[in-house]
């Protein structure tokens, strides 16, 4: 585990697909809460010495598999995932608290609907110990190997027009810290400038337009 921010833990890197790395972060809290997962259990005993794990937030079914119900009996955690994938969610553990609309939540997260890249793909938005807003983006966005924001788009699986209505609330969020699950290059946390921050997810707009335009 590395220590990310004072609050902030960062798991081991899990390789999905060639180029493509994911992490998953605790967030130390008011309660201990984990977003997106783990690749093994290797730092099950880590995570018990950070305090274990309260709750566990998806952002979406990519991240559903076997290690759900193995954190949910080592930890006794609550998981939340979003209602539009509860089918699939639900088949590797059960889902202690659906989401569904915007809302904040009494463990201070904001649940933020953003579907596109898959139709329950949700952002979650939480206020950092140190004054930090952290913008978690789940696949929606995410930073290239080049240093350019970037849509989660997959022709022929994504909804260009669901996730382009997704980017537009995402830009208006005005973070300082964005976390994406799955990215390339160096790091999935990076800061941003809160003013320029529109300009950035304008970027990866245009970005998905030429990309459906690519593949039309």
């Amino acid at each position: 585990m590395r220590r990310v921010f004072a609050d902030l833990w960062e798991t081991s890197s899990d390789n999905p697909f060639p180029g493509l790395t994911t992490h998953a972060y605790l967030w130390t809290s008011s309660r201990n809460i984990l977003f997106y997962s783990v690749a093994s259990d290797a730092e099950f005993d880590e995570l018990d010495r950070l305090g274990g794990i309260d709750d566990q937030y998806l952002s979406h079914q990519d991240e559903a598999g076997p290690l759900l119900a193995a954190i949910s009996e080592r930890f006794r955690s609550t998981l939340h995932a979003p209602a539009a994938e509860a089918d699939r969610i639900g088949d590797h553990a059960r889902i202690g608290v659906t989401l569904a609309g915007r809302h904040a939540d009494d463990n201070g997260v904001e649940a933020i609907p953003t579907p596109g890249h898959s139709p329950g793909s949700t952002s979650y938005l939480v206020h950092g110990v140190d004054g930090d807003r952290y913008l978690f983006t789940g696949d929606t966005l995410y930073r290239n190997a080049s240093g350019r924001w970037t849509a989660g788009y997959l022709p022929g699986i994504s909804e260009a027009e669901r996730l382009a209505a997704s980017l537009e609330i995402l830009g208006t969020l005005a973070p300082n810290v964005v976390i994406s699950s799955a990215y390339a290059g160096d790091s999935a946390v990076h800061r941003v400038d809160p003013s320029s921050w529109t300009a950035d997810v304008a970027q990866a707009t245009l970005g998905l337009q030429t990309a459906v335009s690519r593949n039309a």
